[in-house]
Formats: structure tokens, C-alpha cells, sequence
């Protein structure tokens, strides 16, 4: 009997992979991957690896999780080294327990190879910190897609009374909802908002604002998926931490151009 590895390739720079889910990489007979996994990372594969794309649009499946379940199987009972790659943590919204619930089931040996999510690394990219000792003392992950579309049955006057910072994730089609969900519960509708598109990525973007207007924000600069939606008093260190670095560059180039 083979083995899998149930992946987590980390939320889109290569760089922060973990030392032991490239190793894993670059053994695998088969590479099961998807739609947000960084196209490098399958370079570091064995030239004769199977790559499998399993990737996965909003509202459009190219491949049924049945069928990743079923060829996840199927290739751990050959005795092959297979692979299941997927964007951020495996078990951070990525399907990773239905996955290994399936494997073992069927008497496949597997192994979870935890990754960094990006509802973490995309604001500290951006300069946002999830949790402050004064601004965001607690947070959640939430998700801001559901079976049926919108996330109607998570309990969103609990996360707007008792959660300092919320890390949204697959929320940009929701977005009038949430923020329409929060304010009807009680959340400021100053509460600022930060929507980090492709983070960690040299594609990365930041735009913020606050729940009263960011769904006009992210309309008017045409924020796509994929993006992080961040809210809570957090995002105001990413702003601070901006202007400060900014501030510390022109002072820099203007001592440059007196030196000169």
C-alpha cells in the first residue's frame, strides 16, 4: 500500500512552503493539485510524476470532490508516493478531513502536512496584524460561501459582539451580505475593512474601508477573487505601518538629493 500526503502548499508565495511538503513534493509518483497552488512549486516534481489539475472555480468544478476522493484512492492502493497539494492549510476550508476521511475508509495510509493559510499571511503581508494587544485581542475564520450560496446559517450576531477581527475567506460574491449581516447585528459601520486580493503574491493588492462602503470600494477598483476580506480595528495598523514606511522613504530620498 502506497501513502498520501495531504498537503498544504501555503497561500500563494513559493517561499513559504514548509521544508517538508517540498520534500514530499519532490518524491511523489502522483501530484494531485489545485487551482490556487503557485505553478513553481510542481516544477520541483520528478520529471516522470503525474500532474493531475483538480482546480476548482467559484460556482464551477472542473473536478467533483468524488472523483479527487476516488483517484486518491486509487493511486494510494498501487503502493504509489502521491500527493494531495492544496492552496494554504489542507484543513483550513480546503476539504482536507473529507479527504482523509475517504483515504481511511478505504485503508489508506495518510499524512497531513499542515500549511500557512492565507487568512493570516495575506494581512501580514499587507502589514495587518490579526491579533494586537490593544486593537484585536481575539479572531475567527469564517467562511463567506456556503453549500447554497449565501452564508445564512453562521452565527453572525455572535462574530460581530464577541470576535475583535474576522478573516473572511471566499466571501468577495457575499460581500454586501456579510457587511449588511454584521451592521444589522450590531458591528460599527465604521469597522474598517481591508480586502487583500491575491495576497502574498507579487499580484498582491490592498483596498480598505469600512462596512458602510466597501462594497462600493471593491466595485469601483474591480477587486476579483481570489482575496481575503479582513475586518476589524486591525486594519488600521496596516495603514499605519504604510504611512510610516512612506514617510521613512521620502526623508530618505530627500537627504539623498541634498547629499547630491
Amino acid at each position: 500500500m502506497g501513502k498520501v500526503y495531504l498537503i498544504g502548499a501555503g497561500p500563494g508565495d513559493p517561499d513559504l512552503i514548509t521544508v517538508k511538503a517540498l520534500k514530499a513534493i519532490q518524491q511523489a509518483d502522483v501530484i494531485l493539485y489545485d487551482r490556487l497552488v503557485n505553478q513553481e512549486l510542481l516544477s520541483e516534481a520528478k520529471p516522470e510524476a503525474d500532474l493531475i489539475y483538480c482546480g476548482k472555480l467559484p460556482k464551477l468544478h472542473l473536478m467533483k470532490q468524488e472523483t479527487i476522493n476516488h483517484l486518491l484512492v486509487k493511486y494510494g492502493k498501487k503502493k504509489k508516493f502521491v500527493v494531495r497539494l492544496k492552496g494554504g492549510d489542507p484543513f483550513v476550508f480546503g476539504r482536507g478531513a473529507e479527504e482523509a476521511e475517504s483515504l481511511a475508509k478505504n485503508g489508506v495510509a495518510y499524512e497531513v502536512v499542515p500549511g500557512i493559510t492565507s487568512g493570516i499571511a495575506a494581512p501580514a503581508y499587507a502589514d495587518i496584524p490579526i491579533t494586537h494587544r490593544e486593537l484585536g485581542r481575539s479572531f475567527a475564520v469564517v467562511t463567506g460561501h456556503c453549500k447554497n450560496g449565501e452564508p445564512s446559517d453562521i452565527q453572525w450576531d455572535y462574530l460581530a459582539k464577541s470576535v475583535d477581527t474576522l478573516a473572511v475567506y471566499m466571501g468577495m460574491s457575499n460581500l454586501p451580505f456579510i457587511t449588511e449581516q454584521l451592521i444589522n447585528c450590531g458591528k460599527s459601520a465604521q469597522t474598517p475593512v481591508a480586502i487583500i486580493q491575491e495576497g502574498t503574491t507579487t499580484n498582491q493588492r490592498v483596498v480598505t474601508g469600512t462596512l458602510q462602503n466597501i462594497v462600493h470600494l471593491v466595485e469601483q477598483h474591480k477587486v476579483k477573487n481570489p482575496a481575503m476580506i479582513v475586518i476589524g480595528e486591525v486594519v488600521k495598523v496596516g495603514a499605519k505601518l504604510q504611512y510610516l514606511k512612506d514617510r521613512f522613504q521620502d526623508q530618505e530620498t530627500i537627504s539623498a538629493l541634498e547629499a547630491f
